[in-house]
């Protein structure tokens, strides 16, 4: 079969063929293709090392298309398996598949977090830009902004009812935002000292925990906007704060490679733990459901519910996920494959997988049965800082340091 080129294009390329055979000394063939090929004088330098240049784009060509290839099959294969009639997943089974449904810009810098409204089908995304935004996540359509930070916003959370938005960040100030009519904020309370890292209701909705570089953990009245309490132990920057959802625990991380579990009603740190070899950077309780997939993992000599719980998994900058019985203040077992820093850890409602986010630019499902990644998702053009899991549709969302926002359809 003959390639078809134009008249200028032989010319190209028989000149660039002779650029090649003189730079590397192939004088005799040279001779013989100059005679042939019908060229005279010198070569041009703009024909200097073109054929190796288009080689190597070839080359790089061929790669893509062979990584093109296989997620097209993996889409293809993911089609067949995912629509309803063919293999018919419980919902408790779902998870995210690829591509995402929508991919939202609007931040002007790197995304902190992203979570959903308890109710309504809005998701709220904080930035380093200072602004909270809110989106519909079935629509991907934007609602508004939330202003009043003057610095990176680093955690946003929700009481029970979502009718409360608490925000915090690196101006030291958390704030309350009205999230029923005025979408006004109705409080800001200062009295962190360094950057405020990591925000959280308790259930009943009556207190904020707020998490500093400071080393405290503080506890706020939301009533009042007064701090009641403050918890100290932590050697270095508390990176994040979550209460269990009984509500009488809750546990923090830090730089100084410990995850702290602590008593609400009294000051005490009930438990340090301490086998990360890094940074914690992202803490999750584990829902009741996961229980029985977690006492599974642990070790087939357990009796049956050996492990009382409560059970909370931990991602660090060591790369791994460790996943504990607070209780006794043992690590379970350690989740292993992430080729960055874990940044944030999101539990399935259904009990069976851990969904964790990464600086690899991964979204990774672990299914907590049998300790493995199920299912990769190369999810943002830059480090993945945040993922939530919806607790009654099936969404997941992810926020990165893209400036993206995606939301992800489960199935």
């Amino acid at each position: 079969m003959k390639m078809v080129l134009s008249q200028r294009q032989r010319e190209e390329l028989n000149q660039a063929i002779a650029d090649y055979l003189g730079s590397n000394g192939y004088s005799e063939s040279l001779e013989a293709f100059r005679k042939e090929a019908d060229l005279s004088g010198e070569t041009e330098k703009k024909f200097g090392g073109l054929l190796e240049k288009k080689w190597t784009s070839v080359i790089r060509l061929q790669k893509k298309v062979l990584d093109l290839e296989a997620k097209l099959a993996e889409t293809q294969k993911e089609v067949i398996e995912g629509a309803p009639t063919k293999v018919d997943r419980k919902p408790g089974e779902w998870i995210p598949r690829p591509p995402e449904k929508f991919s939202l810009s609007g931040h002007r810098a790197s995304i902190t977090r992203v979570i959903f409204h308890p109710i309504f089908s809005l998701m709220v995304s904080a930035s380093e830009d200072a602004v909270i935004k809110i989106w519909d996540f079935e629509t991907g359509e934007y609602e508004r902004s939330l202003k009043g930070h003057t610095n990176s916003v680093q955690d946003i959370a929700f009481d029970a009812q979502g009718k409360l938005l608490a925000s915090c960040s690196a101006d030291l100030s958390i704030k309350l935002w009205d999230f029923q009519q005025s979408y006004e904020c109705v409080k800001t309370m200062h009295g962190h000292d360094h950057n405020v890292s990591s925000v959280a209701f308790v259930p009943a909705g009556d207190y904020v925990l707020s998490a500093s570089r400071d080393r405290t953990i503080k506890m706020w009245e939301v009533a009042t906007g007064y701090c009641v309490k403050t918890f100290v132990g932590h050697r270095e920057w508390v990176r994040m704060v979550r209460v269990h959802m009984e509500g009488n625990l809750f546990a923090s991380c830090s730089i100084d490679h410990t995850v702290r579990v602590w008593s609400i009603n009294s000051k005490d740190c009930k438990v340090e733990l301490r086998d990360h070899d890094h940074t914690v950077e992202c803490i999750a309780w584990a829902p009741e459901a996961a229980s029985s997939a977690i006492n599974e993992a642990a070790g087939a000599d357990n009796k049956k519910g050996h492990h009382q719980g409560p059970f909370l998994a931990s991602g660090s900058r060591d790369k791994t996920i460790r996943v504990w019985d607070v209780s006794v203040g043992i690590c379970l077992f350690v989740l292993t494959g992430h080729d960055n820093w874990v940044r944030e850890l999101a539990f399935h409602p259904g009990g069976k997988y851990l969904i964790s986010a990464s600086d690899d630019k991964t979204i990774r499902i672990w299914d907590l049965r049998n300790k493995r990644c199920t299912k990769t998702l190369t999810a943002h053009q830059h480090f993945c800082t945040s993922v939530d899991f919806h607790k009654t549709h099936p969404y997941v969302i992810s926020g990165s340091v893209d400036t993206t926002v995606k939301v992800w359809e489960c199935r």
